[in-house]
C-alpha cells in the first residue's frame, strides 16, 4: 500500500500512542502500522514506508521522552506537523486467579512505572520491576510467559486481553497527560493560527561561562516565551549538551523569526523541527513592542535611514 496511506505508531493496539493517532483527522480510514519503538517509527517515515509517525515527546510527570528527543536531534529531514494530548492513567492487571498477594514481579514500561511508582511501592513494597517496550506489551507478556506476575497497563486493556484487573487508577498524578507529536518529512509549513508552537534543537558554541544565558537572551530580548527547555547529552564528550526547545509562536511570526536568526548566528548547530498548532488551543499574546507590526516598523525605519 502507498506510504500516503500508512501511519506508524508505538504498538500494539491499545496504547496511548494509538489514542493520540486517533485524534488525527487525516489518519482516519488509513492504515496504521504498529511498531516496537520510536526508532522504528521514525525509520518508517525516513524510508517512505509511512507518511508520518506518532511518537511521545513529553509527559507531565516524567518530563521529556529522551528516546524521542535524541532521535529528532540526530535523524535529518524530519518535521513535527502536529501535537496531541492524551490523559494518562493506569490499571494493574494479572492472569486470571492472581491476587495482589501473589505479585512479586511487575512488568511495566519505564515511563508508566515511573508514573505509578508511589502506588506500587506502597502496595507492593518488595516487588521487582521488569521493563516492557510498551504499556500494552507489558500486559500481553503475561499471557506469553511467567516472567512477571502483574503488569501496569492502560484502562480498557481487558478488551484486548483476557486478564483480571487487580487495581484501578494507580497513577500517582490524576492530572497526568502525555504530549505526542506527529512527525513527517513534509517541509510545508501550516499557516499561523495565533495558537502555535515552534520546536527547535540548538547547541552552545562552547562551554564558556554565560553561553547558556546568551542563548536564552535570543528569545528574551524578542519577547519569545519558551514552553520547554530540556538538555540532552550530545554524546561526543562529557559536559556537552544540546537543548530541546519549544517556543510560543510560529516561525512566520516576526518575533520568532528574528529570534531564530539571532540563534543561528550564535549556535553552531540549529535544527528546526517545525511550527504547528498547539494542542491546547491557547492563544499566544505578546505586548505591543513584540507584535509583528513592531518588527516591521523597525525594519521600515532602518530602510528609510539607509535610503
Amino acid at each position: 500500500m502507498p506510504a500516503d496511506d500508512t501511519y506508524s505508531y508505538l504498538g500494539p493496539a491499545g496504547t496511548f500512542t494509538e489514542a493520540a493517532l486517533a485524534q488525527v483527522p487525516q489518519a482516519v480510514g488509513k492504515t496504521w502500522r504498529a511498531v516496537n519503538n520510536v526508532g522504528q517509527a521514525l525509520d518508517d517515515v525516513v524510508s517512505g514506508r509511512s507518511v508520518a509517525a506518532m511518537i511521545a515527546i513529553e509527559n507531565t510527570v516524567e518530563g521529556g521522552v529522551s528516546a524521542s528527543q535524541d532521535a529528532l536531534a540526530t535523524i535529518p529531514g524530519l518535521r513535527i506537523i502536529g501535537e496531541y494530548l492524551v490523559p494518562v492513567n493506569f490499571v494493574l492487571v494479572a492472569r486470571r486467579g492472581t491476587t495482589l498477594a501473589d505479585v512479586k514481579v511487575v512488568n511495566a514500561h519505564p515511563v508508566a512505572y515511573g508514573q505509578s511508582r508511589i502506588w506500587i511501592e506502597k502496595t507492593l513494597p518488595e516487588h521487582g520491576h521488569l521493563p516492557a517496550t510498551s504499556n500494552v506489551a507489558a500486559a500481553a507478556s503475561l499471557l506469553e510467559n511467567d516472567l512477571a506476575d502483574a503488569a501496569v497497563a492502560p484502562p480498557g486493556i481487558t478488551k484486548h486481553y483476557d486478564l483480571d484487573v487487580l487495581a484501578e487508577n494507580i497513577g500517582d498524578n490524576p492530572n497526568a497527560e502525555t504530549r505526542f507529536v506527529l512527525v513527517s518529512r513534509s517541509t510545508t509549513l501550516p499557516e499561523p493560527t495565533g495558537s502555535d508552537k515552534t520546536s527547535i534543537i540548538a547547541e552552545l558554541p562552547d562551554d564558556t561561562a554565560g553561553r547558556l544565558l546568551e542563548m536564552l537572551e535570543q528569545f528574551a530580548t524578542r519577547g519569545v516565551n519558551m514552553s520547554l527547555l530540556a538538555s540532552r547529552p550530545i554524546g561526543d564528550s562529557l559536559g556537552r549538551y544540546r537543548f530541546v526547545i519549544d517556543l510560543d509562536g510560529h516561525v512566520l511570526d516576526e518575533r520568532v523569526a528574528d529570534a531564530l536568526l539571532g540563534l543561528k548566528r550564535f549556535s553552531p548547530n540549529v535544527v528546526f523541527l517545525g511550527s504547528y498548532p498547539r494542542a491546547d488551543k491557547q492563544r499566544i499574546t505578546v505586548t505591543q513592542r513584540y507584535d509583528n507590526d513592531a518588527f516591521i516598523d523597525a525594519r521600515d525605519w532602518l530602510r528609510d535611514l539607509l535610503a
